[in-house]
């Protein structure tokens, strides 16, 4: 429940966790209430491609840079068509954003979608709190919403769970679209959506491919229906152990041997596909700046994440899979979570951090060409 009121800056706010710590704060965006996943993005830019990744569906997102809103907010950087954020949390926010391209302040940004924030509170305190007890439920109240704590807190721990949630279908497209190859056609891809950001077919139309976007309702039938030369699977909210649609549509798609690669929730329903299990991270994988290696190449990439859950498959050995062999094919070098895998009698790959960040760093955009050369290699 939201209502709209300007100049709520000056409205008391309170955040109440699910494990009774409370922190107290001003509203910022829309006043009212919402509930949702307390996690911490380490992004020091980038938050307009955070707020509208349909991967953070659910989410409360605490930001860890001090200075939020500086550029306000444009209308070319949107990853999708709303904010997808369930709440924002900072520490300082810009009282007037300063860039060419700003159309309006982010706060008014906020407020117009519906999107209940906080400022004001130390979210230092808030991320070691959060790193110490892993990521959990949480409720944040401004105006009329804020009660007493007891009786929050009661209504915090009534909020869903994001483990055992399946949220892929509530911020997939329901209907077919198609992002035209910039430049001369050279493939078609069929891009199953299960919480797409933009930029992602907008890289594969720089390389020559026309992206079929599909709800993540289709079926195997569909994805070939579309005479694909790849398939691709996106990110999306939730956890991986309910995707059993896009588990099995998957399958049907290495049955084929088609040319495959998934990007962060892709990752983990190829994990699955390939008869790996899945688990919850205690606190995630937020930002832009984790460090992974390749290891095809040994190259170590500052990339960007957003993952709560992670595939468990073993680090160093070749695995037998229903498809043939499999390996781990990059690693996060702070905490040895898998971030890639490969099969190696297969043309199938996927990663679980973000090669098409839009905010950036670049380093691994390399793996649209990677699948590029897949293709190149099964149609030759």
């Amino acid at each position: 429940m939201t209502t709209s009121t300007r100049g709520a800056a000056k409205t008391p706010a309170v955040l109440v966790l699910e494990d009774g710590r409370v922190f107290r704060g001003r509203a910022y965006g829309a006043v009212g209430e919402t509930f949702g996943e307390a996690v911490f993005s380490t992004g020091m830019t980038g938050y307009q491609e955070t707020l509208t990744d349909p991967s953070y569906h659910r989410q409360v997102v605490v930001m860890t840079a001090p200075h939020v809103g500086n550029t306000g907010v444009n209308d070319e950087d949107m990853e999708s068509k709303r904010i997808w954020v369930s709440g924002y949390v900072v520490r300082d926010p810009a009282r007037v954003p300063s860039s060419w391209r700003s159309r309006r302040t982010l706060d008014e940004e906020l407020d117009a979608q519906g999107v209940v924030g906080i400022s004001g509170i130390d979210t230092r305190a808030l991320t070691r709190h959060l790193r110490e007890r892993g990521a959990m439920r949480v409720g944040i109240f401004s105006g009329d919403a804020v009660q007493d704590d007891s009786a929050l807190l009661a209504r915090v721990q009534e909020a869903p769970q994001m483990k055992g949630a399946d949220l892929s279908a509530e911020v997939a497209t329901t209907e077919p679209y198609v992002v035209p190859a910039i430049g001369e056609k050279k493939f078609t891809v069929a891009a199953v959506d299960l919480g797409i950001k933009g930029m992602t077919p907008h890289r594969m139309a720089e390389r020559g491919i026309e992206v079929h976007v599909l709800p993540a309702t289709a079926t195997v039938e569909d994805v070939y229906a579309v005479n694909p030369d790849g398939v691709f699977f996106s990110n999306g909210p939730g956890d991986p152990a309910t995707a059993d649609h896009p588990v099995s549509v998957m399958r049907g798609v290495l049955e084929r041997g088609t040319p495959l690669f998934g990007i962060c929730f892709g990752n983990q329903i190829l994990g699955r596909a390939l008869g790996f299990g899945t688990y919850k991270l205690k606190y995630g994988h937020r930002g832009i700046n984790q460090p992974v290696q390749d290891r095809t190449t040994g190259k170590v990439e500052v990339t960007a994440h957003n993952h709560g859950f992670a595939v468990d498959a073993p680090l160093d050995q070749v695995s037998e899979t229903p498809f043939g062999r499999a390996e781990v094919s990059h690693v996060c070098l702070n905490d040895n979570v898998v971030e890639g895998l490969q099969l190696l009698d297969r043309p199938a790959f996927s990663v679980q951090y973000h090669p098409e960040a839009a905010a950036g760093p670049h380093d691994a955009a390399y793996l649209f060409d990677r699948f590029v050369s897949l293709m190149e290699g099964q149609r030759a």
